[in-house]
């Protein structure tokens, strides 16, 4: 039941779209979202003169993966910390730029399957939430404490939920009786509140709002709307960021950076590119892409997976 916690999502992707920024040279990686390690442990085997540079939010996740990497020596450098961080970590570590910058957003396994941290809403478990055990608010002070007016807010804006000013009219309620501690009684708020009709097409009741709530917790889009230009800052000549997003909101974000960056801002109608004005980056994915039904199968997580790659080709402005 373990081997879908240890299945990086587009692995072979992954490394054909880092491979020709890294192959045959002492090269710099940076894995923001390090996760179990998986796709760090296959770019190090994979480049035997790679340096990585692993970042994660979450100590457990820092510890877990420093094992699986262990065999890779001196190559690895992990650092507890959040990827907005990407520049200070860099530059900590002696590099003025990078080869490589990988973002696997959202969710970890780690964190979906430890069954006491509340993300998984199949499970009756505290309403926790964060990525960085034992700090800030918990999901269920959210709950709890929120006015109706912002919660109905961050389950419209980050849950993309229709149905959010009934939910936090019923939260409430709800709350005025006994606070909420754990994720079961939500579940089954959510089931009461949702119309049926809706859950057949728009898949469980509660995932849009243990989304919002996940997001909320832990300041996940502003996290990425800082680490975004961050990444891209510390991104060398010839270097590639390769961003996996599992919602829309994320994905919208990654999308609208990178398409900034690739647009030239020579004025119009101008018979030449004006120095300095090219275009950073160049797109290498035609859109998002997406799992193979296959993968879907083998690896039910990679579902709601959107994948964007550049890489930089002119100076950053």
């Amino acid at each position: 039941m373990d081997q879908p916690r240890h299945v990086p999502v587009l692995l072979d992707r992954v490394l054909e779209l880092f491979a020709p920024a890294l192959s045959g040279k002492p090269a710099v990686v940076v894995d923001t979202t390090l996760g179990m390690g998986g796709h760090s442990d296959a770019l190090l085997s994979a480049h035997p003169e790679l340096t990585l540079i692993g970042l994660d939010r979450d100590p457990q996740a820092i510890e877990m993966a420093s094992k699986r990497l262990a065999r890779h020596g001196d190559r690895v450098h992990l650092v507890n910390v959040t990827y907005d961080h990407i520049d200070d970590a860099v530059e900590e570590l002696g590099h003025s730029h990078v080869d490589g910058v990988l973002m696997d957003l959202g969710v970890s396994s780690l964190q979906l399957d430890e069954e006491e941290r509340g993300f998984a809403y199949s499970k009756d478990a505290p309403l926790d939430m964060r990525m960085s055990k034992g700090t800030g608010m918990t999901a269920a002070d959210v709950l709890n404490t929120y006015s109706h007016g912002d919660l109905a807010r961050i389950l419209s804006t980050y849950g993309e939920e229709r149905f959010a000013g009934k939910i936090a009219s019923a939260v409430l309620r709800e709350r005025e009786k006994e606070p909420f501690t754990n994720s079961g009684r939500l579940v089954e708020l959510l089931y009461a509140v949702v119309p049926a009709a809706s859950r057949r097409t728009g898949g469980h009741p509660a995932k849009r709002t243990f989304q919002a709530l996940r997001i909320e917790v832990n300041g996940e889009l502003e996290s990425l709307r800082l680490a975004l230009p961050a990444a891209l800052g510390v991104l060398g000549m010839g270097g590639r960021i390769v961003v996996e997003s599992y919602q829309s909101l994320e994905d919208r974000m990654v999308k609208q950076a990178l398409a900034e960056l690739a647009k030239s801002k020579t004025p119009p109608g101008l018979p030449v590119e004006l120095p300095g004005h090219g275009p950073e980056v160049k797109l290498l994915t035609k859109g998002a892409e997406l799992a193979s039904e296959q993968e879907i199968e083998d690896n039910p997580r990679a579902a709601p997976v959107r994948l964007r790659a550049a890489e930089r080709i002119g100076e950053p402005r």
